[in-house]
Protein backbone atom coordinates (compact mmCIF):
# COMPACT_ATOMS: atom_id res chain seq x y z
CA UNK A 1 0.00 0.00 0.00
CA UNK A 2 1.50 3.25 -1.12
CA UNK A 3 2.16 5.96 1.48
CA UNK A 4 0.91 9.62 0.73
CA UNK A 5 1.28 12.36 2.50
CA UNK A 6 -1.19 14.86 2.64
CA UNK A 7 -0.21 18.83 3.90
CA UNK A 8 -3.33 20.71 5.30
CA UNK A 9 -4.67 17.97 6.37
CA UNK A 10 -6.37 19.97 9.07
CA UNK A 11 -8.38 21.96 6.59
CA UNK A 12 -11.75 21.33 4.49
CA UNK A 13 -10.39 19.97 1.47
CA UNK A 14 -8.13 17.67 3.58
CA UNK A 15 -10.79 16.95 5.92
CA UNK A 16 -12.84 15.71 3.00
CA UNK A 17 -10.75 13.77 1.62
CA UNK A 18 -9.68 11.79 4.92
CA UNK A 19 -13.18 10.54 4.68
CA UNK A 20 -13.14 9.85 1.24
CA UNK A 21 -9.69 7.83 0.95
CA UNK A 22 -9.84 5.41 3.80
CA UNK A 23 -8.25 1.74 3.03
CA UNK A 24 -6.70 2.66 -0.23
CA UNK A 25 -3.27 4.61 1.22
CA UNK A 26 -1.25 4.76 3.86
CA UNK A 27 -2.26 8.68 4.91
CA UNK A 28 0.58 10.70 6.78
CA UNK A 29 -1.17 13.83 7.39
CA UNK A 30 0.09 16.81 8.48
CA UNK A 31 -0.78 20.64 9.61
CA UNK A 32 0.51 23.48 11.27
CA UNK A 33 -2.93 22.80 13.13
CA UNK A 34 -3.03 19.25 15.51
CA UNK A 35 -5.08 16.71 14.44
CA UNK A 36 -6.11 14.24 16.91
CA UNK A 37 -8.89 12.23 15.61
CA UNK A 38 -6.49 9.77 14.17
CA UNK A 39 -8.39 7.07 11.89
CA UNK A 40 -6.62 3.59 11.24
CA UNK A 41 -4.06 3.87 8.82
CA UNK A 42 -3.44 7.59 9.29
CA UNK A 43 -0.61 9.29 11.19
CA UNK A 44 0.20 12.89 12.08
CA UNK A 45 3.34 14.94 11.51
CA UNK A 46 2.89 18.98 12.39
CA UNK A 47 4.98 20.65 10.35
CA UNK A 48 5.34 24.34 8.79
CA UNK A 49 6.53 24.53 5.70
CA UNK A 50 7.53 27.80 5.03
CA UNK A 51 10.66 26.21 7.10
CA UNK A 52 12.76 23.95 4.57
CA UNK A 53 13.43 21.31 7.56
CA UNK A 54 10.04 20.69 8.20
CA UNK A 55 9.41 20.54 4.46
CA UNK A 56 12.36 17.80 4.15
CA UNK A 57 11.23 16.13 7.60
CA UNK A 58 7.76 15.05 6.08
CA UNK A 59 8.67 14.03 3.03
CA UNK A 60 10.83 11.31 3.93
CA UNK A 61 9.97 8.05 2.57
CA UNK A 62 6.71 8.84 0.93
CA UNK A 63 5.39 7.84 -2.75
CA UNK A 64 3.56 10.92 -3.43
CA UNK A 65 2.79 14.25 -2.40
CA UNK A 66 -0.67 15.67 -2.25
CA UNK A 67 -0.32 19.59 -1.62
CA UNK A 68 -3.55 21.59 0.28
CA UNK A 69 -1.49 23.18 2.39
CA UNK A 70 -0.77 27.21 2.06
CA UNK A 71 -3.06 30.06 2.41
CA UNK A 72 -6.70 29.32 1.02
CA UNK A 73 -8.25 32.30 -0.37
CA UNK A 74 -6.87 36.48 -0.68
CA UNK A 75 -4.93 37.82 1.84
CA UNK A 76 -1.79 40.45 2.21
CA UNK A 77 1.26 39.85 0.14
CA UNK A 78 3.31 38.46 3.55
CA UNK A 79 0.41 35.77 4.01
CA UNK A 80 0.19 34.58 0.82
CA UNK A 81 4.17 34.70 -0.09
CA UNK A 82 5.31 32.95 2.86
CA UNK A 83 2.88 29.74 2.44
CA UNK A 84 2.42 29.96 -1.46
CA UNK A 85 5.17 31.34 -2.35
CA UNK A 86 8.31 29.80 0.20
CA UNK A 87 6.03 27.32 1.36
CA UNK A 88 5.06 25.59 -2.26
CA UNK A 89 8.67 25.98 -3.17
CA UNK A 90 10.19 24.64 0.00
CA UNK A 91 7.68 20.87 -0.22
CA UNK A 92 8.49 20.62 -4.14
CA UNK A 93 12.28 21.13 -3.40
CA UNK A 94 12.15 18.64 -0.75
CA UNK A 95 10.24 16.07 -2.10
CA UNK A 96 12.80 16.25 -5.19
CA UNK A 97 15.58 15.73 -2.56
CA UNK A 98 13.74 13.07 -1.09
CA UNK A 99 13.44 10.99 -4.42
CA UNK A 100 9.76 11.89 -4.50
CA UNK A 101 8.51 12.30 -8.25
CA UNK A 102 4.52 12.38 -7.67
CA UNK A 103 3.41 15.38 -6.78
CA UNK A 104 -0.33 16.75 -6.87
CA UNK A 105 -0.78 20.25 -6.40
CA UNK A 106 -4.07 22.13 -4.98
CA UNK A 107 -4.16 25.25 -7.76
CA UNK A 108 -7.24 27.03 -8.33
CA UNK A 109 -9.62 28.34 -10.34
CA UNK A 110 -8.25 31.65 -9.44
CA UNK A 111 -5.17 31.60 -11.66
CA UNK A 112 -7.82 32.11 -14.25
CA UNK A 113 -10.49 34.33 -12.53
CA UNK A 114 -10.24 37.40 -14.91
CA UNK A 115 -11.86 35.27 -17.72
CA UNK A 116 -15.36 36.02 -18.16
CA UNK A 117 -17.86 33.51 -17.14
CA UNK A 118 -19.20 34.21 -20.59
CA UNK A 119 -16.23 32.46 -22.25
CA UNK A 120 -15.29 28.88 -21.44
CA UNK A 121 -11.74 28.09 -21.24
CA UNK A 122 -9.48 24.89 -21.22
CA UNK A 123 -6.52 24.12 -19.14
CA UNK A 124 -4.12 25.76 -21.77
CA UNK A 125 -5.48 29.21 -21.77
CA UNK A 126 -3.20 32.27 -20.28
CA UNK A 127 -3.29 32.60 -16.84
CA UNK A 128 -5.30 35.35 -15.91
CA UNK A 129 -4.97 35.42 -11.95
CA UNK A 130 -7.87 37.57 -10.25
CA UNK A 131 -5.79 38.37 -6.72
CA UNK A 132 -2.24 37.96 -4.97
CA UNK A 133 -3.65 34.15 -4.35
CA UNK A 134 -4.06 33.95 -7.79
CA UNK A 135 -1.18 34.79 -8.65
CA UNK A 136 0.44 32.67 -6.18
CA UNK A 137 -1.22 29.55 -7.71
CA UNK A 138 0.40 30.92 -11.53
CA UNK A 139 3.65 30.62 -9.77
CA UNK A 140 3.15 27.04 -8.33
CA UNK A 141 1.92 25.40 -12.24
CA UNK A 142 5.12 27.60 -13.26
CA UNK A 143 7.24 26.13 -10.81
CA UNK A 144 5.54 22.52 -11.40
CA UNK A 145 6.17 22.80 -14.83
CA UNK A 146 10.01 23.51 -14.46
CA UNK A 147 10.36 20.49 -11.87
CA UNK A 148 8.42 18.17 -14.75
CA UNK A 149 11.14 19.56 -17.11
CA UNK A 150 14.51 19.95 -15.85
CA UNK A 151 14.16 17.03 -12.85
CA UNK A 152 11.88 14.50 -14.20
CA UNK A 153 9.41 14.92 -11.80
CA UNK A 154 5.25 14.02 -12.39
CA UNK A 155 3.44 16.96 -11.96
CA UNK A 156 -0.68 16.77 -11.34
CA UNK A 157 -2.14 20.30 -11.04
CA UNK A 158 -6.26 20.52 -9.93
CA UNK A 159 -7.69 23.65 -10.62
CA UNK A 160 -10.07 23.54 -7.83
CA UNK A 161 -13.22 25.19 -8.30
CA UNK A 162 -15.14 24.99 -4.59
CA UNK A 163 -14.96 21.15 -2.63
CA UNK A 164 -18.23 21.33 -0.81
CA UNK A 165 -21.07 18.82 -0.38
CA UNK A 166 -23.89 21.08 -2.73
CA UNK A 167 -23.01 24.06 -4.23
CA UNK A 168 -23.81 26.86 -1.99
CA UNK A 169 -24.55 30.05 -4.15
CA UNK A 170 -25.09 30.71 -8.11
CA UNK A 171 -21.27 30.78 -8.85
CA UNK A 172 -20.30 27.49 -7.31
CA UNK A 173 -23.54 26.00 -9.74
CA UNK A 174 -20.54 26.17 -12.28
CA UNK A 175 -17.23 25.67 -10.13
CA UNK A 176 -18.50 22.82 -7.31
CA UNK A 177 -17.26 19.69 -6.97
CA UNK A 178 -18.07 16.97 -4.34
CA UNK A 179 -15.97 15.48 -2.27
CA UNK A 180 -16.32 12.02 -3.76
CA UNK A 181 -15.40 13.55 -7.23
CA UNK A 182 -12.37 15.94 -5.46
CA UNK A 183 -11.48 11.97 -4.47
CA UNK A 184 -12.03 10.98 -7.97
CA UNK A 185 -9.56 13.11 -9.16
CA UNK A 186 -6.70 12.73 -6.46
CA UNK A 187 -6.75 8.92 -7.28
CA UNK A 188 -5.66 9.35 -10.65
CA UNK A 189 -3.30 12.16 -9.41
CA UNK A 190 -1.46 9.46 -7.68
CA UNK A 191 -2.14 6.07 -9.68
CA UNK A 192 -2.23 7.81 -13.45
CA UNK A 193 1.29 6.04 -15.17
CA UNK A 194 3.24 8.19 -17.46
CA UNK A 195 2.07 11.59 -15.78
CA UNK A 196 5.09 14.60 -16.94
CA UNK A 197 3.16 17.60 -16.33
CA UNK A 198 -0.87 18.04 -15.94
CA UNK A 199 -3.44 20.84 -15.75
CA UNK A 200 -6.64 19.91 -15.10
CA UNK A 201 -10.17 21.44 -13.41
CA UNK A 202 -11.63 20.03 -10.10
CA UNK A 203 -15.12 20.40 -10.96
CA UNK A 204 -18.14 17.75 -11.08
CA UNK A 205 -20.39 16.96 -14.11
CA UNK A 206 -21.58 20.71 -13.53
CA UNK A 207 -23.94 21.96 -16.53
CA UNK A 208 -23.19 25.38 -16.12
CA UNK A 209 -19.38 25.09 -16.04
CA UNK A 210 -17.48 28.03 -18.07
CA UNK A 211 -14.30 25.14 -18.08
CA UNK A 212 -13.79 22.67 -20.43
CA UNK A 213 -12.38 19.72 -18.72
CA UNK A 214 -11.10 17.54 -21.40
CA UNK A 215 -8.19 16.98 -20.40
CA UNK A 216 -9.19 15.84 -17.44
CA UNK A 217 -11.57 13.38 -18.83
CA UNK A 218 -8.71 12.29 -21.21
CA UNK A 219 -6.71 11.22 -17.75
CA UNK A 220 -9.73 9.11 -16.46
CA UNK A 221 -11.40 11.70 -14.94
CA UNK A 222 -15.90 10.53 -14.72
CA UNK A 223 -17.28 12.66 -12.31
CA UNK A 224 -20.61 11.36 -10.70
CA UNK A 225 -22.26 13.95 -9.12
CA UNK A 226 -23.69 17.42 -10.67
CA UNK A 227 -24.75 21.20 -9.54
CA UNK A 228 -27.84 21.14 -11.64
CA UNK A 229 -30.52 19.20 -9.11
CA UNK A 230 -29.43 22.69 -6.48
CA UNK A 231 -29.73 25.08 -9.32
CA UNK A 232 -33.77 26.05 -8.86
CA UNK A 233 -33.64 26.84 -5.10
CA UNK A 234 -30.49 28.47 -5.68
CA UNK A 235 -31.55 30.92 -8.81
CA UNK A 236 -34.85 31.61 -7.00
CA UNK A 237 -32.89 32.76 -3.75
CA UNK A 238 -30.40 34.78 -5.34
CA UNK A 239 -32.11 35.83 -8.86
CA UNK A 240 -30.33 37.15 -11.89
CA UNK A 241 -26.20 38.18 -11.95
CA UNK A 242 -25.56 41.43 -11.66
CA UNK A 243 -23.06 43.90 -13.47
CA UNK A 244 -19.93 44.10 -10.36
CA UNK A 245 -16.81 42.51 -11.28
CA UNK A 246 -17.85 39.36 -9.15
CA UNK A 247 -20.93 38.61 -11.67
CA UNK A 248 -18.50 39.52 -14.68
CA UNK A 249 -15.74 37.59 -14.22
CA UNK A 250 -15.24 33.96 -13.34
CA UNK A 251 -13.03 34.22 -10.02
CA UNK A 252 -16.24 35.66 -8.46
CA UNK A 253 -15.07 38.33 -5.58
CA UNK A 254 -11.77 37.76 -5.78
CA UNK A 255 -11.58 39.95 -8.47
CA UNK A 256 -12.73 42.66 -6.16
CA UNK A 257 -11.01 42.37 -2.96
CA UNK A 258 -8.14 43.89 -1.73
CA UNK A 259 -7.79 42.51 1.66
CA UNK A 260 -10.52 43.97 3.03
CA UNK A 261 -10.29 47.48 0.71
CA UNK A 262 -11.86 48.15 -2.28
CA UNK A 263 -10.33 48.16 -5.46
CA UNK A 264 -10.42 49.85 -8.40
CA UNK A 265 -12.34 47.55 -10.26
CA UNK A 266 -15.55 47.50 -7.12
CA UNK A 267 -14.90 51.21 -6.99
CA UNK A 268 -15.97 51.52 -10.67
CA UNK A 269 -18.76 49.12 -10.36
CA UNK A 270 -20.32 51.28 -7.51
CA UNK A 271 -19.74 47.35 -5.99
CA UNK A 272 -18.89 46.73 -2.36
CA UNK A 273 -15.97 44.60 -1.69
CA UNK A 274 -16.75 41.91 0.54
CA UNK A 275 -15.59 41.22 4.24
CA UNK A 276 -11.65 40.47 4.26
CA UNK A 277 -11.32 36.80 5.50
CA UNK A 278 -9.84 36.66 8.75
CA UNK A 279 -5.94 35.41 8.48
CA UNK A 280 -6.13 31.68 8.57
CA UNK A 281 -2.43 30.12 9.91
CA UNK A 282 0.06 30.86 7.09
CA UNK A 283 0.94 27.42 6.02
CA UNK A 284 -2.47 25.85 6.42
CA UNK A 285 -6.11 25.12 4.79
CA UNK A 286 -7.35 24.73 8.11
CA UNK A 287 -10.24 26.88 8.23
CA UNK A 288 -13.50 24.83 8.49
CA UNK A 289 -15.33 27.17 6.52
CA UNK A 290 -16.64 27.07 3.00
CA UNK A 291 -13.53 28.19 1.30
CA UNK A 292 -13.79 31.48 -1.07
CA UNK A 293 -12.83 29.23 -4.24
Amino acid sequence: MKTILMTGAAGRIGTFMRAELPGKYKLRLSDIQPIRDLKPGETFTRADISKMPDALRITKGVDAVVHFGGQSGEHDWEHIHSANIVGFYNMLEAARRNGVKRFLVATSNHAVGFYPVKQKIDHRVYPKPDSRYGVSKVFNEALSSLYADRYGMEMFCMRIGNVNREPIDRRRLGIWISPRDMAQLVTIGIERPKIKFEVVYGISDNKRAWFDNANARRLGYRPKDRSEPYAKAILKREGLPGKSPADIFQGGGHCMSEGGTRSRLAGESGGKAPAARKANAATSRSSKRAPRR
